[in-house]
């Protein structure tokens, strides 16, 4: 790295190389797994893997886990109480535009009681599920986490 200025090759540069020099490649990975059992580095008992994180079209938003559901519901709960607080502020003005704002604060309460009443169902799914998760889009993918804090994804673990 020192001698030629870190610099690196882009991924084109590597994947015309090994396509350019493939059966090179596999004679020398070949000649390094015969040198590793002369010297007796293989036994046969040893096996590591490597995964990779792919992400799947599910969000984030349609996965469903018993702490992701708990978090919802909280947060729809902070909601209903800021609308009931609002309501009651609307109900100590006398005029129109109170009257039209409370129409609104009362739909929004009730697409709020139904949401809580799908978060509910899929908080008893959610447990019942063998892996207690749930994935809506593809039933497949799995939360998974990433190093931020807050920042996991909805993916396979490959």
């Amino acid at each position: 790295m020192w001698l030629i200025g870190r610099l690196a090759p882009d991924f084109r540069t590597i994947a015309d190389f090994q396509g350019d020099n493939g059966p090179a490649i596999q004679a020398d990975c070949c000649q390094f797994v015969v040198l590793c059992r002369q010297l007796g580095l293989l036994a046969g008992g040893v096996v590591a893997l490597d995964g990779s994180r792919f992400k799947a079209v599910n969000t984030r938003d349609r996965n469903f886990t018993p702490a992701a559901v708990r978090r919802r519901i909280a947060q729809v709960e902070a909601s209903i109480a800021r609308y009931f607080a609002a309501l009651d502020t609307a109900d100590r003005q006398e005029d129109e535009v109170a009257h039209v704002r409370k129409v609104r604060i009362a739909e929004r309460l009730d697409a709020l009681r139904t949401r809580m009443r799908e978060l509910q169902a899929m908080k008893t799914l959610v447990e019942a599920a063998p892996d207690r998760q749930i994935s809506l889009t593809d039933p497949d993918a799995r939360a998974t986490a990433t190093r931020g804090k807050g920042t996991g994804m909805v993916g396979y673990n490959v």
